[in-house]
């Protein structure tokens, strides 16, 4: 007997779990049998300043794969290489790295994977 899949409809206006941290936060939905995020960072955020005390570790050790929707944000690998990334932007990032938002306008992303674990002890 063949399995019946739904369809599945969710805004992120509206999601299923909220994580609030100083200058940002994530906005997650669950879907698909996955997690979507949409991360909302403040000019002057940076993670290695305000994620780093919650996650405990160096540097970011989430994997990221995002659409930059709004901001650039500036992004340093652990060998120190560097690139702004700006709206319009996809950006897939390995564990280890820093980011922080460059200039006056909010950084908006949206992620379809590492989101489920960003800011999170």
């Amino acid at each position: 007997m063949p399995t019946t899949v739904s369809a599945e409809h969710k805004t992120l206006s509206s999601p299923d779990e909220e994580r609030v941290f100083e200058k940002g936060r994530v906005d997650l939905v669950n879907i698909g049998g996955g997690t979507v995020g949409r991360l909302t960072l403040e000019p002057g955020w940076r993670w290695s300043v305000h994620v780093k005390p919650i996650a405990g570790t160096e540097l970011c050790e989430a994997p990221h794969f995002q659409y930059h929707a709004s901001g650039v944000l500036r992004i340093q690998m652990a060998d120190g290489s560097e690139f702004d990334a700006r709206t319009g932007d996809i950006t897939a990032l390995p564990s280890g790295h820093d980011a922080w938002v460059i200039g006056d306008d909010p950084v908006v992303l949206i992620d379809w994977n590492g989101a489920s674990n960003y800011g999170k002890a």
